[in-house]
């Protein structure tokens, strides 16, 4: 995956994540799902830009 894509799926996965936590709390397990996801993505984003 290249940057740009990776910066995509970020912006993406962030955006669910505010939804969710808009409709749920969050400490539900979706929001922490969602959360979990954009943690990865961001290391993998810090991994590739070092």
């Amino acid at each position: 995956m290249n940057k740009p894509q990776l910066i995509r799926k970020i912006e993406q996965a962030r955006s669910r994540m505010i939804l969710a936590t808009i409709r749920e709390s969050l400490t539900s397990r979706h929001v922490q799902h969602l959360s979990r996801r954009l943690d990865q993505l961001l290391n993998k984003y810090d991994h590739l830009t070092k």
